[in-house]
């Protein structure tokens, strides 16, 4: 059996196939989901075993699958191209063969119902253990080990004082707006001076490498506007500009920095061209009625400053309360009994790191590019996220303790009502949506979301808010993790 057979999410590390887990099981469970029946054994350290089978009548519907697939591809006598019928096909290559190519197209399905199917939190890469290829009207056998959300005992959770700041706007942030407005409406003039910081400049530049020679793609441009100061351009590059006049006619000499997206650019010195053609001056707006009006159609300067610090505030009381909700869910996870293991920190720092590197592929930045930038590997990152890892993982763990606890079921119309955001975005219907995810086995995943948020809505609707300035000195006066005083007392809320 090929290794990308045995690839089933990601790289992953297969286990000996005469491998016995010499640790002790704790429990032992039986599901069955569609064709994948699955049992599960719980190992020390947030781990566990899932042995799974695939029924004989899916492997045999998989390998005839295969087949037809191959047969598209091949010649053979008799036959027209791309219609060479199975029975054909295995003959001619052998059942093993195509059976093979059967589990690489299969294995990674069959893996994620097994999961699902054991009804666990998945947390790291999986060691995938594939035994022998089953024989005709055999079932097919594997084995997952990985680890797993950490179970945890709740404590109180409901009812407890949490500090929250309040929503403090000041004058400094509202003139802070109101120049950022002013930037956007300055206008550009010519003058007849020496350039300065934050002036325009209207240039020719033309580029070519300076060890080569060599002018280099989209080195060379016409009446481009630059402005001075604003750190946008090669570094340097500004720099020399700095004190030209219109006529002027300068050579700007550069290095690309290492990690300059162009990889042919990167590291190489370069030579610039330049000519000047004007210098402009930024001239901001008075600020006054009239400025008001333009902004944004206010009838005057303090009725534009009082929107703008309503807008402020509305800001302010968002993060404010996304603070308190994770202030609140903290508490309640000091007030829990838990272990999240070493190995498990780590496995989940990987999966954000990768998660990280996936939107920065989105936004056309290479994960490359990016350890170049900030100049560590990728096992550095994975320890500096440890923090970050570990408080999910208690964060996930106490909320899914918090859902069982309070029997929280999300309804199907409270399921589609979560769904409405993204359904709008794609352009498509909820219902539509809804019936996909349930065709796509997806729906229990939407639907513990849905549960883990409702269980932080609970909380944070007991929690009792108290003021920023109450929790700090509280903190002060008594954590979890201090010790008994000398009057073998613990400071508790109300004492």
């Amino acid at each position: 059996m090929s290794p990308a057979a045995r690839k089933a999410r990601g790289p992953v590390t297969v286990l000996p196939a005469s491998r016995e887990s010499t640790a002790p099981s704790y429990s032992y469970r039986l599901r069955t989901v569609s064709i994948v029946k699955t049992s599960v054994t719980e190992l020390p350290e947030s781990r566990v075993r899932v042995d799974a089978e695939v029924a004989a009548e899916e492997v045999e519907r998989r390998l005839q699958q295969a087949a037809r697939e191959l047969g598209r591809q091949m010649r053979v006598p008799g036959f027209r191209k791309g219609k060479v019928p199975p029975p054909v096909v295995i003959r001619r290559l052998g059942r093993e063969a195509v059976l093979d190519e059967a589990l690489r197209s299969s294995l990674s399905v069959w893996y994620t119902d097994a999961i699902d199917g054991a009804g666990i939190a998945p947390v790291g890469e999986p060691e995938l253990d594939v035994g022998d290829l089953p024989g005709e009207g055999e079932a097919l056998s594997f084995s997952i080990e990985i680890g797993v959300r950490p179970p945890a005992t709740l404590g109180q959770y409901k009812g407890l004082e949490v500090g929250r700041r309040e929503p403090a706007v000041d004058d400094a942030q509202v003139d802070g707006e109101v120049q950022r407005l002013a930037e956007q409406l300055a206008r550009l003039e010519t003058v007849e001076r020496k350039a300065a910081d934050g002036d325009h400049l209207v240039v020719d530049y033309a580029g070519v490498d300076s060890a080569t020679g060599v002018p280099f793609e989209g080195g060379a441009a016409r009446d481009q506007l630059l402005e001075l100061g604003k750190g946008t351009l090669i570094p340097g590059f500004e720099e020399q500009l700095m004190g030209a006049e219109a006529g002027d006619e300068r050579t700007v000499e550069v290095t690309f920095p290492e990690d300059y997206p162009e990889q042919s650019l990167a590291g190489r010195p370069a030579q610039f061209a330049v000519t000047v053609h004007e210098v402009k001056a930024k001239r901001l707006p008075e600020l006054d009625d009239e400025f008001a009006a333009e902004a944004g159609g206010f009838d005057s300067l303090d009725e534009l400053r009082e929107d703008i610090r309503t807008r402020l505030e509305t800001i302010e009381e968002g993060e404010i309360e996304r603070e308190f909700e994770e202030a609140v869910l903290d508490a309640v996870v000091q007030q829990a009994q838990l272990e999240v293991p070493d190995k498990l920190v780590h496995a989940r720092a990987h999966e954000m790191l990768e998660d990280t590197m996936r939107a920065l592929t989105r936004q056309g930045i290479s994960p490359e590019t990016y350890l170049r930038i900030t100049g560590k590997d990728q096992e550095t990152l994975a320890h500096e996220a440890e923090p970050s890892a570990s408080a999910a993982l208690k964060r996930e763990a106490v909320l899914t303790a918090v859902v069982a606890a309070e029997g929280i079921e999300p309804s199907d119309e409270e399921v589609r009502e979560a769904l409405e955001p993204s359904a709008t975005r794609a352009g498509e219907d909820v219902n539509a949506l809804f019936e996909q995810l349930v065709k796509a086995d997806r729906l229990d995943r939407i639907r513990e979301d849905v549960a883990n948020r409702q269980a932080l809505e609970l909380l944070v609707k007991e929690a009792k808010p108290i003021t920023a300035e109450q929790a700090k000195a509280r903190e002060e006066l008594w954590t979890p993790d201090k010790e008994r005083g000398e009057s073998g007392q613990i400071w508790t809320p109300g004492s």
